[in-house]
């Protein structure tokens, strides 16, 4: 019988490659919020069909015009969905993070995207084919009703974006779109660079410049090459217009499993 102590190179082997099978098993999991939403034994049955998959900065995960063939379901990160325009040119008009997925219009049985899905800030998401996901809105009730609530919710702050950008400033704007990209990544650290910044709010990026340059004086962001970090959040909340809580609340009223308030 060899000594306590003796190296067991078979053992040790065998416990190491145990421990990576638990990390990987960790990490496969979805931190997707509708995902997680689901009953776990539905969610169990959708776990073969999901990949999961990193997400670079500005990575076009769905173009304007071209096919369907995936649903992304971001587990960190934020997507933002965007017109794109002949000159090259982009606005954001909503933006997804754990809370929803990229198949509003694949809910209503579309094959073709009618804008673009990029990468704002980079992150990993799950992700499923097309066909999976029809098949389970058909199949699995659940699955069907958070799918319909999150395009509900998804409306809700499409609709509330196209008034705000009429109505307030773009310094209200900024704000709310700050602590907007917040609640979607759970990080006080964005990391954006202020050109991007400034396409997705519709502007010239001396504009972002000067207003974030009054929102940092008075204490409630810090600047940094390609990255913003909250200092402020109450301040921010305070500087931004109505427009940000009223989409809290309405997604938070449609999808209050998803939600973290």
């Amino acid at each position: 019988m060899p000594p306590v102590n003796a190296y067991n190179p078979p053992l040790e082997q065998e416990l190491t490659e145990r421990h990576l099978v638990r990390m990987n098993a960790r990490s496969a999991w979805p931190r997707n919020r509708l995902l997680l939403a689901l009953p776990a034994r539905d969610l169990k049955s959708l776990m073969p069909q999901l990949e999961h998959v990193c997400c670079q900065r500005e990575q076009i995960l769905l173009d304007a015009d071209s096919s369907i063939d995936h649903i992304f379901f971001p587990n960190s990160g934020v997507v933002s969905a965007a017109a794109q325009y002949s000159d090259g040119s982009i606005v954001e008009m909503a933006t997804i993070g754990r809370e929803g997925c990229t198949g509003v219009k694949a809910v209503f049985g579309a094959k073709t995207s009618s804008c673009r899905f990029f990468v704002q800030v980079p992150g990993t998401a799950m992700k499923m084919s097309r066909a999976t996901f029809m098949r389970s809105m058909r199949s699995m009730p659940s699955f069907e009703r958070l799918a319909s609530a999150y395009v509900q919710a998804f409306l809700e702050q499409l609709m509330v974006s196209v008034a705000c950008n009429g109505a307030h400033s773009l310094k209200q704007r900024l704000a709310r779109w700050l602590l907007m990209m917040r609640d979607r990544c759970d990080e006080d650290t964005l990391y954006i660079s202020q050109r991007l910044l400034a396409e997705m709010l519709g502007v010239e990026r001396p504009s972002i410049t000067n207003v974030a340059r009054d929102l940092q004086r008075a204490g409630l962001i810090d600047r940094r090459r390609e990255q913003i970090t909250i200092l402020d959040r109450k301040g921010l909340m305070a500087a931004s217009c109505e427009c940000y809580q009223l989409v809290r609340s309405r997604i938070a009223h449609h999808l209050p499993k998803t939600y973290l308030g």
